[in-house]
């Protein structure tokens, strides 16, 4: 398709035409059939509610096409209205726009839906197995006309992937506002999102995808590089070298190719098990995995040659992860660290699946009979915590990484939970790895995207990045070099390590100083030409203040507040008035519909004196407004980070936590026995 033709579709949105049906694609991926939960008349509300896009001389034929979609796939996607040109990010230069910012937007949304980066990309979902960007092709199309047509002077309000209009605005509003399944607290259940999803009313965001700032395996690849690093910090002694220890998880679809690379680079053996043989061979393909194994046998030799020869490899093993934790248990094979990864936040739709089942028999059942597929994977999370906790005996460390599984096996009745009855007896990862050696200190995933797609241009980004990141180290304390350390590391050997799948992105953990040192760089670049186009800034929800999440990112706050949500929607509107170019928040993300809310941002540095008054007042903010929380959680990283900041920033002004001493507490209710 020509550039001019590709311009045409965009703005021209919903076609005048309608065009012919289509029949499923099988060269991709699909999601997985969603389970009937709608009544007959709840039906009827959801073919109403799709027609609603089209003209009515169409209705009569797509109606009994969408019924068929609803009771097939148990979902309405409307795949005859999947466009016809490629799916991918393109230079900024070739979207229609009238406002640059509108046009980065664009670009980051067609990243999210290019085959190479989603999991079910004519499904319009991202990662994780339900993380839509879209519900539907229809909102995409209607979406993209309007990106072509707004100015700087309006924004584009989206709920749960429908786009409700343009607004008249400002121009130091944001372009773009998403919401994605924020719904009343007393409707908030499982079977609630497979409902209102059905009905066509709601989406599961995740956290990037409905944010359109997924940038592919490489930004789980980081944070799972630095969370394995410091894991086997934990758990060897001081010097011993990691070359021939193992790690051992689960999970290559969706994101999650992501651990076989984070183990090369942290430099041990990993072990990755994957029920989905598509997945696991497309990860091999990819090269996000060394080998591939399809026998216990072979996986077992293989293994213990890795083992002997201390070689650093990544093994994708096409099975059940539970036979791996019990098969390693029976050979005696020592597990130095180990985790999960699959996608427990969707347990009952095909983010985990049961042992002594294939992929096909499971996927059927799903769909036929979801009330066993649920006790199956129940029975499965018991096996799987048991195998476990025979490796922990033998001095495995094993974290939750934040995916629910902690959770969904103690739901299950898995011997998981600590002695007091109300902890599990494992860490969550931001309890012991990321929240005290990362968020606390205000290190998280700060993103970027080069927009002309060239990459030279992400080249001199590491450049000008890294140039900061060595500055900053030089003064450094003590207490966060190591992260420093960690993440000059990253940056120098990023290019090597081939981390681009889509747009020409890169990510590192940084705090404030350095995120705002780091995009005053590139606005410098932009704006003298060195760069040659736009740079988008983001970051993952998963970070310092975008997130409330009890059992992840703010599993490490102890004063009983993290089951609030106070932060991460100050962060969000904070963030928006601050100078973000689009901002979301979501319900749901990596553990589940009903357990977070996540915000996130976008913002477009074009090299404008605009640009740099605005990424110094929103980056701060972004940042220390959840150091804030934490430190009046009296999380003591944080209180030390936010002293910090007091002496380095005279404008800030927070409330103080006096920390009150244990004994006087236990003595006081010692003496009222």
């Amino acid at each position: 398709m020509t550039l001019e033709n590709f311009q045409a579709a965009i703005k021209q949105g919903i076609p005048s035409e309608l065009p012919a049906a289509v029949e499923l694609d099988h060269t991709v991926s699909h999601a997985p059939k969603r389970k009937a939960i709608l009544t007959k008349e709840e039906e009827k509300l959801a073919i109403r509610n799709a027609l609603r896009y089209f003209p009515q001389e169409w209705h009569a034929e797509l109606a009994k096409e969408f019924l068929n979609e609803l009771r097939t796939y148990g979902r309405i996607y409307m795949y005859r209205f999947r466009p016809s040109y490629a799916m991918h990010a393109r230079p900024i230069s070739d979207y229609p726009a009238k406002s640059q910012q509108a046009a980065a937007i664009m670009l980051m949304i067609q990243n999210n839906l290019d085959p190479a980066v989603a999991q079910h990309p004519h499904e319009l979902i991202t990662y994780g197995g339900n993380g839509g960007v879209f519900q539907n092709w229809a909102q995409y199309l209607v979406t993209m006309k309007y990106l072509s047509e707004m100015d700087n002077q309006q924004t584009l309000h989206m709920y749960s992937g429908h786009p409700m209009g343009l607004f008249p605005s400002s121009e130091q509003a944001p372009r773009v506002v998403v919401t994605n399944g924020m719904m009343i607290p007393n409707y908030s259940k499982p079977d609630d999102w497979e409902r209102f999803n059905a009905l066509g009313v709601t989406q599961y965001g995740q956290m990037t995808a409905g944010s359109y700032m997924y940038i592919g395996p490489q930004g789980i690849v980081h944070g799972t590089t630095i969370t394995v690093m410091n894991a086997f910090r934990k758990q060897l002694p001081k010097g011993e070298e990691v070359a021939g220890k193992i790690f051992v998880t689960s999970g290559l679809g969706g994101m999650s190719g992501a651990q076989p690379k984070a183990g090369n680079i942290a430099g041990c053996i990993t072990v990755c098990a994957e029920v989905n043989p598509a997945a696991a061979r497309k990860r091999h393909e990819q090269g996000w995995v060394d080998v591939l194994v399809e026998d216990m046998e072979a996986l077992i030799a293989t293994v213990k040659q890795a083992v002997e020869d201390k070689r650093v490899v990544s093994i994708a093993y096409i099975g059940n992860i539970v036979d791996v934790w019990e098969a390693f248990d029976r050979e005696d094979i020592r597990i130095t660290v180990g985790s999960d990864q699959t996608s427990l936040h969707n347990p009952w739709s095909g983010g985990y699946y049961p042992v002594d089942l294939t992929f096909e028999e499971s996927n059927a059942l799903i769909a036929n009979d979801p009330e066993q597929f649920k006790k199956e994977v129940q029975r499965t999370l018991i096996r799987h915590a048991a195998a476990i906790n025979n490796h922990v005996a033998k001095g495995t460390y094993f974290f939750d990484y934040g995916n629910a599984f902690l959770l969904e096996a103690s739901r299950a009745g898995a011997d998981i939970m600590a002695e007091d009855g109300i902890n599990f007896k494992y860490p969550s990862y931001v309890q012991d790895i990321l929240g005290p050696m990362c968020f606390d200190y205000g290190f998280g995933p700060f993103r970027w995207v080069c927009t002309s797609g060239k990459p030279e241009d992400l080249r001199l980004t590491d450049q000008l990045a890294l140039e900061v990141m060595q500055e900053l180290q030089q003064a450094a304390s003590e207490e966060i070099y190591q992260q420093m350390e960690d993440n000059i590391r990253w940056i120098q050997e990023a290019e090597k390590n081939r981390l681009v799948v889509g747009s020409q992105a890169r990510i590192l953990y940084a705090d404030a100083l350095g995120r705002m040192r780091i995009a005053k760089a590139f606005n410098d670049a932009v704006q003298d030409g060195r760069l040659s186009a736009p740079v988008v800034l983001g970051r993952d929800h998963h970070d310092v203040s975008g997130t409330d999440s009890p059992y992840r990112e703010t599993s490490n706050i102890y004063d009983g507040s993290k089951f609030t949500a106070d932060m991460a929607i100050h962060n969000v509107i904070g963030d928006s008035f601050r100078g973000a170019t689009w901002v979301s928040i979501h319900n749901g993300g990596g553990v589940g519909w009903g357990e977070v809310i996540n915000g996130g941002f976008g913002m477009v540095l074009d090299g404008s004196a605009a640009s740099e008054a605005k990424l110094k007042q929103m980056l701060f903010f972004d940042v220390n407004n959840g150091i804030a929380r934490r430190a009046w959680a009296r999380n003591k990283e944080a209180m030390s980070a936010i002293e910090t900041e007091l002496n380095r920033t005279p404008e800030l002004q927070v409330t103080k936590a006096a920390v009150v001493a244990d004994e006087l507490i236990d003595g006081l209710f010692n003496a009222s026995k």
